[in-house]
């Protein structure tokens, strides 16, 4: 179904999970930064949550994410204690406003923390903000050592949505990246979660793995399909160990090609659109029940730091160290260092240290940007120096990827693994020819 063109492929771009990205985040903003973004925040205004928590009970060699081990009970109490400092911090600065429709607990790995841990950090969540009747509450699971005792807290949690980092449940390759699970254990995770009324599943996939190729990529997809998720995400692993030294591990002569990563990214498409599951985004699945897929087919689904979502509040809080907050205006990234983020918040001051003030030229080609992952299409007029968008876009309107309606871009049907290519000739902080940008297949 989709062709591959290597010559657009020749360097990766961004996921963009915002715009600007984290790569031009900056030290100009700070604590006071988060305090006047709250202080705009309406009384009734919809907002979302997000809390960090930056331990796994084991690391595995292929995360980018900020995370440490598990390995003191003391750690996880202490940040504990911290976060839940930072959670009284904003909540006493926001005083009432905002109406929280949305709780995501990221990492890392919650489950890291012990099951009553985690439940007093959901309540104490919810004692601090305005919270609807039926905010949505999400959670990111490992699977291993994700026991029956976790049943009870996630249904008292309120939680409904929950996400599993599978990424192969080949034993050979999850041996190459040091993240050995048995197929049992995530079956088991999946009764369970059902079992506490959870009722949207996600499963995180891999390929480009070591030693991956398209019958074990087959297999992992098939093996997944037998467990019924709600939601698959199928990620495609960018090796950077110079960036994230854990990395080094994984042995990179092993790793598969561009053009192998490509089909991959095919095969998985064919594969879970032929079960049923519909496409979201660039490596997004749902069943066609999914909230995420009915606001992919109603032109409603957004992007942000959760990636592809069907969340329509504007204004996300990032809690926890390296945590991201999303205002319309400003970007703000808590202190990566948990020791640094336990000396701002114990100093009575909102964690900041990183992030950027987004002029209305950026909130412009953001929309645009945003418009072209979730939707193939976007309205660029306004956009500035369309005459360079346009020049950027010729290989790609070569290739019959894109077209013009007028000042409309227009993504055709297989344009799908190009997506956050095309979107790269929108970023003004990305000053190549079309030649040089790439996308992550």
């Amino acid at each position: 179904m989709w062709t591959y063109h290597p010559d657009l492929l020749a360097r990766a771009v961004p996921r963009y999970t915002s715009y600007p990205t984290a790569a031009e985040f900056g030290d100009t903003v700070g604590s006071e930064d988060m305090a006047v973004a709250l202080d705009r925040v309406a009384p009734d205004e919809a907002i979302s949550l997000y809390l960090h928590i930056p331990y796994c009970r084991e690391i595995c060699w292929y995360c980018g994410c900020n995370t440490g081990a598990a390995n003191r009970s003391a750690r996880l109490s202490n940040y504990l204690a911290r976060l839940g400092e930072e959670i009284a911090l904003v909540a006493r600065r926001l005083d009432g406003r905002g109406r929280v429709g949305r709780i995501a607990f990221g990492g890392g790995s919650p489950n890291a923390l012990p099951p009553h841990a985690f439940a007093n950090l959901a309540a104490q969540v919810r004692d601090a903000f305005q919270c609807d009747d039926d905010t949505i509450v999400s959670v990111e699971i490992d699977p291993r050592g994700f026991g029956a005792g976790w049943a009870r807290v996630l249904r008292g949690a309120q939680v409904t949505r929950a996400s599993l980092g599978v990424q192969t449940f080949d034993p050979a390759i999850q041996a190459a990246i040091g993240r050995v699970q048995p197929e049992a254990e995530i079956r088991e995770a999946v009764a369970i979660l059902r079992a506490a009324g959870v009722s949207s599943i996600n499963f995180d996939l891999m390929y480009g793995l070591p030693a991956q190729d398209d019958d074990s990529l087959r297999a992992t997809l098939a093996t997944a399909l037998t467990m019924a998720p709600d939601r698959l995400a199928v990620f495609g692993y960018a090796h950077v160990p110079h960036m994230i030294a854990r990395q080094r591990r994984i042995d990179a002569t092993l790793l598969p090609d561009a053009a192998a990563r490509f089909r991959h990214a095919a095969l998985a498409h064919e594969t879970l659109t032929g079960a049923g599951y519909r496409a979201v985004g660039f490596d997004h699945f749902a069943r066609p029940d999914d909230a995420l897929a009915q606001a992919a087919a109603a032109g409603t689904l957004r992007r942000n730091f959760q990636g592809f979502t069907e969340d329509p509040a504007e204004t996300l809080v990032g809690l926890g160290a390296s945590a991201i907050s999303e205002f319309p205006d400003r970007l703000l990234q808590n202190e990566k260092n948990t020791g640094r983020y336990h000396m701002a918040i114990g100093s009575g001051r909102f964690a900041v240290t990183r992030g950027l003030r987004r002029s209305a030229e950026d909130r412009l080609r953001g929309r645009a940007i945003e418009a072209i992952l979730t939707r193939g299409e976007a309205d660029l007029s306004g956009v500035p120096q369309l005459g360079t968008v346009h020049s950027r876009l010729a290989p790609f309107v070569a290739h019959g990827l894109v077209r013009w309606d007028g000042e409309r871009l227009l993504l055709q049907d297989d344009a799908r693994p190009y997506a956050r290519v095309i979107a790269a000739t929108l970023d003004a902080y990305r000053g190549e020819e079309p030649a040089r940008f790439s996308s992550a297949v």
